[in-house]
């Protein structure tokens, strides 16, 4: 990293606590106003499709097409950010974004919205969002280095969740009752004002390259890192499976949850609520995330959040109370939370700078690429055999994913970082941040 960014990452803040920096806390603050943006525009358009279907096939699909990117762009996405400045790919994904949805914003204020338009939308926002976030994770050890990763990365799981599931659903929810042009042009505003805030973020961040190659190259090589990890690969196909789960319970539940004819009966308001308590849970996790880590181990905090991910599944099948339901997914939320804060800094820590972005996106290319596949396979389990067993069947499958935990222990997560500390590692990873 070059610029007047670098010099203040790394100020004492009081009782022997680096600071974590100006820039960083800009950029906290971008992918807060994001992920706000984020959150109501997932939840909004399937709550503004209702007004055009109620296929859950077609409801189901706006999820798919928000995460097919995932399993058809993260790749060249992450290759394409460890090549360019990672802020300024961020700057032209909310961009990007922001004009996506002042097009959607122009077709609903001349009646000329659809299921189809709203398709596009949800298609060509998730591309970009392969692009920022891959661009996000990998700029953090770049701003504050590795030694206080854990902590930058709760501040920005907490921001992100706020956002995006938090304070993003209920305000979907008021939106669209509001009409659909609040609701698509506040999401709107949102990103162009997170646009701003990247602006204020001094300095390159561009990685330093060992000469020219291919985007195929590139993108191999990070493919056969992340294989080469027992740790890491175990992680992503862990997550793949959890993610392909989860996506496919929350595709089809506002089946379950909106309207007099579902079995909850919520308003558009009320849905929002009860998925505000999925990230209510998950800020709470991001504030306890080390004393827990500390206190039971990293491999028994994972088993702990599997298992409350498959109870935040499984509980729609069960009950139709949405307070039970709410308490069960503020539990559910916080350990996901908390198991992303484990898995994420761990592929900091042992991951090169240079290849940061492919990793980053290879990982998300399984675990993040079978979140399209969930909700289509939901949206298909729900037309032939009911909600009921969509949910029975993705908890099933979220109790599958403590299998990995036989590989993922606390000896197996020590080691590799031991090994990513070695002396060629270390000397490797100073040349890197040095040129930079």
């Amino acid at each position: 990293m070059t610029g007047d960014a670098a010099a203040d990452e790394h100020a004492p803040a009081g009782a022997g606590r680096p600071a974590l920096g100006a820039a960083y806390w800009r950029l906290w603050t971008a992918t807060g106003l994001s992920s706000l943006a984020d959150g109501i525009v997932k939840v909004g358009l399937p709550l503004v499709a209702l007004r055009y279907t109620r296929s859950p096939a077609l409801i189901a699909g706006l999820p798919f097409a928000f995460t097919l990117p995932w399993l058809a762009c993260a790749l060249p996405a992450g290759a394409l950010v460890d090549r360019v400045d990672r802020r300024r790919a961020m700057l032209a994904a909310d961009a990007f974004r922001a004009v996506l949805l002042a097009a959607l914003t122009l077709a609903a204020a001349v009646h000329g919205g659809s299921i189809w338009v709203l398709y596009v939308i949800a298609l060509g926002a998730g591309t970009a969002e392969t692009i920022y976030d891959s661009a996000a994770q990998s700029i953090v050890p770049q701003l504050v280095g590795r030694a206080v990763l854990a902590r930058a990365n709760g501040h920005i799981y907490a921001a992100e969740l706020t956002g995006n599931e938090f304070a993003g659903p209920p305000l979907a929810g008021v939106l669209v009752g509001a009409g659909v042009l609040a609701a698509v042009a506040t999401p709107m505003a949102l990103w162009l004002v997170a646009v701003g805030a990247l602006l204020l973020i001094r300095g390159s961040y561009r990685v330093p390259r060992g000469g020219r190659t291919s985007m195929r190259a590139d993108i191999a090589e990070g493919l056969r890192f992340l294989w080469r990890q027992r740790i890491l690969r175990t992680f992503t196909i862990m997550v793949g499976v959890f993610n392909f789960a989860t996506s496919g319970a929350f595709a089809v539940l506002v089946l379950d949850a909106v309207g007099r004819q579902s079995p909850m009966r919520l308003s558009e308001s009320g849905y929002g609520l009860l998925l505000a308590t999925v990230a209510a849970g998950s800020v709470a996790g991001s504030l306890v995330a080390p004393q827990i880590e500390r206190a039971l181990g990293r491999a028994k905090t994972l088993g702990a959040a599997v298992t409350g991910g498959a109870l935040l599944v499984g509980i729609p099948a069960v009950t139709a109370n949405p307070y039970l339901m709410g308490a069960v997914f503020f539990v559910g939320g916080a350990g996901v939370l908390i198991s992303n804060i484990i898995m994420v800094s761990l592929r900091q820590q042992i991951t090169p700078d240079r290849l940061l972005g492919r990793v980053s996106s290879a990982t998300r290319f399984v675990s993040w690429g079978t979140m399209p596949l969930g909700a289509a396979a939901a949206g298909g389990l729900a037309q032939f055999l009911g909600l009921r067993a969509v949910f029975i069947i993705m908890s099933l499958l979220v109790l599958a994913v403590l299998a990995g935990l036989l590989i993922v222990t606390d000896d197996a997560m020590d080691a590799a970082e031991r090994g990513a500390a070695g002396p060629g590692a270390a000397d490797s990873r100073a040349a890197e941040r040095g040129a930079a």
